[in-house]
């Protein structure tokens, strides 16, 4: 007899587990409740791959898989989507998103696929509520901050609303180098708890600060 692909055993796992004669913590979750489960493990999946360590990168997988799938059970339960439906979602996003690959327009460089992806994106979202107003949506907001605060940079820059920090100037420019950036880096987060303060919550402020400001900065130049 030929094996049940092995997701339609996790699918039937998944009810199974959520059954009123299932198991009694996986029937008290809900999305809320899992959502930072779907975070640690990334970070754990991130862990296997820079170790270069496959058996656990297998194990980090599914365990992110079961994520996604109790996800979907949650949500079948109340009739909004199931496995299928995002799994069919996302199949059909990547052969919208690679004209390149799966229809007949030409690409000459990464950023080329890059900008296509952008602007087919943008056609999506075009007339719904997912429609994006600004250059700058689209940052999660749970971020860590650094990571948060490099995407708004880099959306910034490429929106023209952010000038470079160092423009060209004449003569020698200082050199910075990056184990002279790491290190003050680290220092500054040295200083900030030796004040008692939060590294992490600070320039998570102040990202949100700068995001306001280059927002009124991108409102102002499309009135112009």
């Amino acid at each position: 007899m030929k094996k049940k692909p092995a997701i339609e055993d996790l699918l039937e796992v998944m009810a199974r587990l959520r059954s009123p004669a299932g198991c009694p913590w996986d029937r008290e979750q809900n999305h809320l409740s899992l959502r930072w489960h779907a975070v640690e493990e990334v970070y754990e999946l991130i862990d296997a791959i820079e170790a270069g360590d496959d058996h656990e990168m297998e194990e980090e997988l599914g365990d992110l898989l079961l994520q996604v799938v109790f996800h979907c059970q949650l949500a079948g339960e109340r009739g909004a989507f199931d496995f299928e439906k995002v799994a069919r979602h996302i199949t059909d996003k990547l052969i919208r998103r690679h004209p390149h690959v799966f229809a007949t327009a030409k690409v000459k460089s990464v950023e080329e696929v890059w900008a296509n992806w952008e602007k087919i994106k943008q056609s999506e979202k075009h007339g719904t509520r997912h429609a994006r107003a600004s250059a700058l949506d689209g940052i999660p907001k749970h971020l860590p901050a650094l990571l948060r605060a490099e995407k708004l940079v880099k959306k910034a820059r490429k929106a023209k609303v952010l000038p470079d920090l160092h423009p060209v100037q004449k003569g020698p420019a200082p050199k910075l180098t990056k184990t002279a950036l790491a290190r003050e880096l680290f220092e500054l987060v040295q200083s900030a708890q030796a004040k008692g303060w939060s590294a992490e919550e600070l320039l998570r402020a102040e990202t949100s600060r700068r995001e306001r400001g280059l927002r009124k900065i991108e409102a102002a130049d499309s009135k112009a």
